[in-house]
């Protein structure tokens, strides 16, 4: 898959990656929303009868033909504006909303993350993470473009503590990122570390006890953030030792973090504020949705350059004396599980949909430190009882596994 993406980009086109184990329905808005044409892919992982009009390249059953393409360099021109790809995310309203990112955005990140974190061609990266999240841009083309080794980890392997543990040895892996769920679950599993390994972790805060499990068994420990809507990850923070504060760091090359009052003013340092992000890796909205592009991508009035844009995040922060800025929590009712953003109000309009319910409201639980779970609390119409079973599956048909709620309590 790692060709086909590439094979695409350099040929012009925009990949949007489908993950076979989304909901049908979930899968359906996104290719419709994408207006999608062509699909690559392997066989049996898409129903082609519900697509009739489109274009299949299957690559292991058409492998021969494949082969016998025209090798010549595409002749089609590429810039800097082009589209890359989109990446769906999940939606407040019910369904979810396309980011789409360009060439740009994706070349300025890569070569920012080049220089640091830093690759060398001696490096080994292993990538563990499903191309339908926007961080495996870094794990499969990062390595390419430092002349450093990608090994790509199977989906059973990546979701495995003890066969992620042997893969990590096997391979000679010398960075790894992954998001705190996964650096967990390998802990959990009894990794006792590589000190050769740089880790990476993001997609959501950076406990205290998981880094200093992870600085006592790596090298060296990066922490990584960023949004989808500004390409990756925007700031990244080192960390050497149990005593360093754990922020989100500076900003990457060509990025400006801005931590804003309600009036767009700065705020002084030491004062939380709401996040906003200017630079190349601002992306080019969402597909389809000018008015929810409009109110998340504002004009940076800070910029020199006239048309430049920021994103508000809805991260609040604060600034500290030594310029990094510091993670404080939301302004909006998003949350991250396992690395995965999760818009509350879309689990609790798909509940809105079923059967039976008055009533729904999901919360994000962290009942034990690193412990977090989705819990959905219904209230039934008119007092009738509440079949639970059948509330699983009605959300198993419209909701992605990580949006699943892990219990549904029934309220009076």
């Amino acid at each position: 898959m790692l060709i086909a993406a590439l094979a695409i980009l350099k040929a012009g086109g925009a990949y949007v990656p489908l993950d076979p184990a989304f909901p049908r329905e979930r899968l359906r808005f996104m290719i419709e929303d994408a207006r999608l044409a062509y699909f690559v892919t392997q066989g049996g992982l898409i129903e082609e009868s519900d697509y009739a009009d489109s274009i299949f390249v299957k690559l292991d059953s058409d492998r021969d033909v494949i082969a016998r393409a025209n090798d010549e360099n595409p002749t089609r021109p590429v810039s800097a504006e082009n589209l890359a790809y989109v990446i769906y995310t999940s939606g407040s309203t019910g369904q979810p909303k396309g980011v789409q990112i360009t060439h740009r955005a994706l070349t300025n990140f890569l070569c920012s993350m080049r220089r640091e974190p830093g690759l060398t061609v001696n490096d080994t990266l292993l990538s563990v993470t499903t191309l339908s999240f926007d961080i495996a841009g870094l794990e499969l083309y990062l390595p390419l473009i430092c002349g450093a080794r990608v090994v790509i980890a199977s989906h059973e392997t990546a979701g495995d503590g003890r066969l992620l543990t042997d893969l990590i040895t096997i391979s000679g892996a010398t960075v790894m990122q992954a998001t705190p769920a996964t650096w967990r679950m390998l802990i959990e599993a009894g990794w006792q570390g590589s000190e050769r390994l740089q880790a990476l972790c993001g997609g959501e805060a950076l406990s205290q006890d998981l880094a200093n499990d992870l600085l006592a068994r790596t090298e060296v420990l990066w922490n990584m953030y960023g949004p989808t809507e500004a390409t990756i990850w925007s700031s990244i923070s080192k960390l050497e030792s149990n005593t360093d504060p754990i922020t989100i760091g500076r900003a990457i090359a060509n990025t400006q973090l801005y931590v804003l009052d309600q009036s767009l003013n700065p705020v002084r340092p030491g004062v939380s504020g709401e996040l906003y992000i200017g630079g190349l890796g601002v992306g080019r909205g969402y597909m389809n949705r000018p008015e929810l592009t409009a109110e998340k991508f504002a004009v940076d009035p800070f910029a020199d350059s006239s048309g430049a844009r920021m994103y508000k995040t809805g991260d609040i922060v604060r600034l500290l004396s030594d310029g990094t800025a510091e993670f404080v929590g939301r302004a909006d009712n998003q949350v991250k599980l396992r690395g995965f953003r999760i818009e509350l109000g879309e689990i609790e309009a798909a509940l809105a949909e079923a059967e039976g319910l008055a009533q729904a409201v999901v919360l994000l639980r962290e009942d034990q430190p690193g412990d977090k779970r989705l819990v959905a609390y219904v209230v039934a119409k008119d007092g009738a009882p509440i079949n639970v079973n059948y509330l699983r599956t009605h959300l198993d048909e419209k909701l992605p596994e990580y949006m699943l709620p892990a219990a549904i309590i029934e309220l009076p």
